[in-house]
């Protein structure tokens, strides 16, 4: 999906950069509205999202970040911030999968019932060519969550419900996971996709006046 820009208030030296979220996930939108940003284009990054052969957890949703920034900020000719994120959902060293199907959902709850699990979400901005007074930035939020035991029907009841599709690990933080999870300690917004304050960070320290 990508959506017509709109018109930022100038900026010293011309107009004010586009904000680009390199996603299409309602979710991370959402996230951006909260702090009061409404991207100018939405660009999903069209990469291979293949773990590496025993690639770590926290290495691989950097690598995912960068290179879904790198990929947009290709496709622009615009001067532009790019903000791409991904998140990964691990158990150990293991990397869980995005639930596509039901059956890959299931097999990830029923590993995350009754265990501590970790989520990284890395978030990274990135300035196109032609916006040569950006900088770019990285961070990687870690966060602990702790699902509580999951009998098979409420498996089942999470599966029926539906909102695991296309989410890393199987569930929802926002979902109707959320009943069963006994503890989150870290970033909340981070496990929905996107951590608030790590982006409001990165985008203060942009020329413009991106946040207050």
């Amino acid at each position: 999906m990508v959506t017509e820009p709109s018109q930022h208030d100038a900026d010293v030296g011309g107009a004010h950069p586009l904000l680009v979220l390199a996603s299409a996930s309602a979710r991370r939108i959402d996230l951006l509205r909260q702090i009061g940003l409404e991207p100018d284009l939405i660009r999903p990054a069209d990469i291979d999202e293949t773990p590496r052969r025993n690639e770590l957890p926290r290495l691989y949703a950097q690598r995912m970040a960068d290179e879904k920034a790198a990929a947009v900020t290709s496709t622009l000719s615009e001067a532009a911030l790019v903000i791409a994120a991904d998140t990964v959902v691990a158990l150990g060293r293991r990397i869980l999968p995005k639930a596509e199907d039901r059956d890959t959902a299931r097999h990830c709850l029923e590993l995350l019932s009754g265990r501590r699990h970790t989520v990284l979400t890395s978030v990274v901005v990135a300035p196109t060519p032609a916006w040569n007074k950006g900088r770019h930035g990285r961070r990687l939020v870690e966060t602990t969550v702790t699902f509580a035991r999951l009998s098979p029907s409420q498996i089942e009841a999470l599966l029926d419900a539906g909102d695991w599709a296309g989410k890393a690990g199987g569930y929802a933080l926002q979902g109707h996971a959320a009943g069963h999870i006994r503890f989150v300690s870290g970033s909340a917004s981070a496990v929905i996709g996107l951590p608030l304050f790590e982006t409001g960070q990165l985008l203060r320290g942009q020329p413009g006046g991106w946040l207050a």
